[in-house]
């Protein structure tokens, strides 16, 4: 078992190894840091820097920390050290990519320069890590951010789509519906009022462009926004929906009555309908109202 002295001592003769064989930049890492004393961190750091470290490493190993806690540990140490600060954020209470930014904006607040680590769709043990997508849309994109703090250098966005698709097919690893920008559902709209007021101006309902992120090319499925003719569907979003399959309606009336059937269709089978579905319907309303209203008992 080993003290506080003792890793410190373990720290810098590491340390002052890797410079003796020619480091020309050398980071310590702090392992659990989120659930280490202040005091012990600022010593560690102070150490590092003296023995002739260039950055810190700080590890919410467990994901414990909150966007509040990890801001004050890191603009504290950000400013009683003086040295560059990297953050290790993972998602065991799924907080990662906001930790990870409150980390950042705690080291700038400091006076210091911040590195997030980041992994592609969040990747990483148990509950995973900070999600690279996601923390570049929330440094650049969200309140409070946007404008006031800067990547380091530019980031192309348009390659997000077809490298979390990469990763996911490499490392067998499904991408979450709801996973921001590269999710199925991440440019989804099926409630009434959203779907009418995106196709009335996509700012309405989009904080972003999903071509920012290199979708929009059909593939098997939409990549880019899509309606859904779902149970809260309204009929601007439906009608839109049956358009895209040339599908006309006489009247607007005919119209709300064939959305009515999708409508219940949807909570009979608790599933969105496919094409072949929603073409049926369409087609043959009588008949899909007759096997909408079966009960078992009524089948000969």
């Amino acid at each position: 078992r080993k003290t506080g002295d003792d890793i410190i001592q373990m720290m810098v003769e590491a340390l002052e190894v890797a410079r003796s064989l020619g480091a020309e930049t050398v980071g310590v890492n702090a392992e659990d840091a989120s659930r280490t004393g202040l005091d012990f961190l600022l010593k560690f750091a102070a150490a590092a820097k003296k023995h002739g470290a260039t950055r810190f490493r700080y590890c919410d190993t467990l994901g414990y920390d909150s966007p509040f806690s990890i801001y004050e540990t890191i603009r504290a140490i950000a400013e009683n050290v003086g040295m560059p600060i990297e953050i290790h954020c993972h998602g065991d209470l799924g907080m990662a990519v906001a930790s990870s930014i409150a980390g950042a904006k705690g080291a700038i607040d400091g006076g210091q320069d911040a590195y997030i680590n980041t992994t592609v769709n969040g990747i990483g043990e148990r509950a995973g890590n900070a999600d690279l997508v996601a923390t570049v849309l929330a440094i650049t994109k969200s309140k409070g951010f946007e404008g006031k703090y800067e990547l380091g250098m530019p980031i192309d966005m348009s390659k997000s789509w077809e490298i979390a698709k990469f990763a996911s097919y490499a490392f067998g690893v499904p991408i979450p519906i709801n996973q921001p920008g590269v999710g199925a559902n991440a440019f989804a709209h099926e409630s009434g009022i959203h779907a009418d007021g995106v196709l009335k101006d996509p700012q309405n309902y989009e904080l972003y462009s999903y071509t920012e992120l290199g979708r929009g090319e059909t593939e098997l499925v939409e990549t880019g926004r899509e309606i859904c003719a779902g149970e809260y569907g309204g009929i601007s979003g439906f009608s839109h929906v049956m358009g895209k399959m040339e599908v006309e309606f006489t009247s607007e009336e005919d119209a709300e009555k064939i959305l009515e059937l999708v409508r219940y269709a949807n909570v009979t089978a608790q599933k969105p309908l496919v094409e072949k579905e929603l073409l049926f319907i369409a087609e043959y309303p009588d008949i899909a109202r007759k096997l909408l209203t079966l009960r078992p008992l009524d089948v000969p």
